[in-house]
């Protein structure tokens, strides 16, 4: 197995659980924050998408699937373009509103990208320097798994934010 393929298999993953998380919920479940003050759903959703998509095209040379196909106009958020939900305020996490599908289709369409982009890369290029910021600096092949495991564990947060809500004869295990 080469390391695209690899990588392919871990990112291909990402969209079930996307679809799993949104399953069979409205936009006031995808609206409902645990405790009352931790990340919504929809939230942690739309900041999974964001995320994957804002570095893995900085990582590519690619414009962002959010602008270069529209996504930012049609979510009409009141923040910034380029804005992926990091640092965000209680505020701004309210003020990420989405229905189910729209959620979905913006993902659906960065996993698009990403999966072309593993496609198109050899062993060589995943030694590549993405961001010199850091010491060491950080390769192409070290962001991806970066992505990744931010992206599984957002997904993850949805899932049991998702299992919180549940009715007890819905819950797992009941």
């Amino acid at each position: 197995m080469q390391s695209k393929e690899l990588l392919l298999e871990a990112f291909d993953r990402l969209p079930s659980l996307v679809r799993q998380a949104l399953e069979g919920l409205d936009e006031a479940d995808l609206q409902r924050r645990p405790a009352g003050n931790g990340n919504s759903i929809g939230w942690l959703i739309w900041h999974t998408g964001r995320v994957e998509d804002a570095q893995v095209a900085s990582a590519s040379g690619l414009e962002q699937v959010w602008t270069a196909e529209g996504f930012a106009s049609r979510f009409g958020l009141p923040l910034a373009e380029r804005d992926t939900g990091y640092g965000h305020t209680s505020e701004q996490v309210d003020a990420v509103k989405a229905p189910r599908e729209l959620l979905q289709d913006y993902y659906e369409a960065v996993h698009r990208q990403t999966a072309k982009v593993l496609r198109d890369i050899s062993d060589p290029d995943l030694d590549r320097v993405v961001d010199k910021h850091w010491d060491p600096p950080v390769t192409l092949g070290v962001r991806l798994i970066s992505i990744l495991g931010d992206c599984l564990q957002h997904l993850g947060q949805a899932a049991y934010a998702k299992g919180l809500h549940a009715e007890p004869a819905d819950a797992p295990g009941a």
